[in-house]
């Protein structure tokens, strides 16, 4: 059988790594519409999260089989449609993430100096898309709508000592605004309490022990929680009590120099809602935000934020909204549910569209960890194998994998990128790390990497 994975990330890497080991059999083809491999790992994950990043490892290992083709470069939906891979595969699984934002829809919202936390993420991780975003870091306070751990990433990012970014694998350019950004407050705002928070506890600690930043957590946010969490799952009580332990600690007598050090600070903000981005009096640029205060109604992760009536406005220059992706719809030939984000599917197999699959993000939306990620591709992988087993899908030998796929792409001009290809732009990348003494300097043009490769 010819199967295909549309999207290098590791909803891809995980289904055809599945697919691979429990088919003697199967050829797996990956198409990537970037040159560059591994999605989210790559562009999504913090630069100073390394560890995060060892799954690639996995992922090249696959990526060597001898059953395994990749093919970047290729953006299916316009050089190729998803009727045409059908065409030439028995099975096709789409696994291309989440590549738009989640808008706030309240006025305001495109003025200079908001912007939307993946695109600032794409930008310090060298996403092509994102290369020339230019953020304005000129003001003091920065303001993050939502409580989540990409919202805490972004957070530690704009607080982080250089010297400590300087050894990670982000962008030379982004690194070069940051040195002379004047950012040095961020507020972290959420529309719902201390115990509806996203991020984990990992994430939280970090952030607490930042060098030469401090918390300021409001003592008032916390009180009566500890009776509250008392019966709560372990990690969200684990959560809390690190929060309120944060709270209520009194700054201790600390040296003159160390509190000077600490000239950087950060603060959680609760049930406060955005109403309106609040424009500079010449109307171009962001100057605040103007935001309802909440009150909850219900308990635990399903209370809602019901706004009081009462507002107040933030200071701030900066504003990055965090509050989650959307997957796009691919190709008009894929059902697609609009509310959702997400490609209907009941186990991964598209509802109505037999030979048809999906994993990751546009399965089940965008949450989760990368090994959430991986369970749930293993789910849709082993959905595949049934089916290939159980004699659902037509398995014609007309049915060519790229050999029919490549003459479609010649004749529109396109050329894809191996997974050789990716491991010369991947040593060019590491070399010149090495100069700076960082992991990696990555490229952040397109047109680069292909010439590089010699396209």
């Amino acid at each position: 059988p010819r199967v295909c994975v549309v999207g290098s990330g590791p909803a891809g890497f995980y289904t055809a790594q599945h697919i691979l080991k429990h088919h003697g059999g199967a050829q797996v083809d990956i198409y990537e519409k970037l040159p560059v491999p591994f999605g989210l790992v790559r562009f999504g994950v913090a630069p100073d999260h390394p560890e995060v990043k060892n799954v690639i490892n996995t992922f090249t290992q696959t990526a060597h089989s001898g059953r395994c083709a990749y093919y970047g470069n290729v953006t299916v939906g316009r050089d190729v449609t998803v009727p045409e891979l059908r065409q030439a595969y028995h099975a096709v699984v789409l696994s291309y993430g989440a590549e738009d934002n989640r808008v706030l829809g309240i006025p305001g919202e495109n003025l200079s100096g908001v912007y939307s936390a993946r695109a600032f993420v794409g930008w310090y991780n060298g996403l092509p898309e994102n290369r020339d975003l230019k953020p304005d870091l000129s003001c003091e306070t920065a303001l993050i709508l939502g409580h989540g751990n990409v919202a805490l990433d972004v957070a530690r990012i704009l607080l982080s000592p250089l010297q400590l970014l300087r050894k990670t694998d982000i962008t030379d350019s982004s690194l070069a605004a940051l040195a002379c950004s004047k950012v040095k407050r961020v507020w972290l705002v959420g529309r719902r309490g201390p115990l509806q928070v996203a991020f984990t506890i990992k994430e939280l600690r970090e952030m607490i022990n930042l060098p030469g930043a401090r918390a300021v957590l409001d003592p008032a946010d916390f009180t009566g929680l500890e009776n509250a969490v008392k019966d709560a799952p372990r990690p969200r009580k684990r959560l809390t009590e690190l929060m309120i332990k944060t709270a209520l600690e009194k700054p201790r007598e600390k040296p003159v120099e160390a509190r000077a050090a600490a000239s950087r600070e950060w603060g959680l903000k609760f049930q406060r809602s955005p109403q309106e981005v609040l424009p500079t009096p010449d109307g171009k640029r962001a100057r605040g935000v103007r935001m309802a205060l909440t009150r909850l109604e219900g308990s635990g992760d399903s209370a809602r934020a019901i706004p009081t009536g009462e507002v107040e406005e933030l200071e701030c220059g900066l504003v990055l909204s965090s509050i989650g992706s959307r997957s796009l719809p691919l190709d008009p030939a894929v059902p697609f549910d609009t509310r959702r984000g997400i490609i209907p599917n009941s186990s991964g197999r598209v509802e109505g569209v037999p030979g048809l699959y999906c994993s990751g993000w546009v399965k089940r939306g965008p949450t989760g960890v990368i090994i959430t990620t991986m369970n749930d591709s293993f789910d849709t992988a082993q959905s595949v194998l049934e089916d290939l087993q159980g004699g659902v899908l037509d398995m014609s030998p007309s049915r060519e994998g790229f050999r029919a796929v490549e003459s479609i792409l010649r004749s529109r001009g396109v050329r894809p990128v191996s997974f050789s290809d990716w491991e010369k732009i991947d040593a060019a990348e590491v070399a010149r790390g090495k100069a700076a003494g960082k992991p990696r300097e990555k490229i952040v043009d397109p047109a680069e990497m292909l010439r590089l490769i010699g396209h």
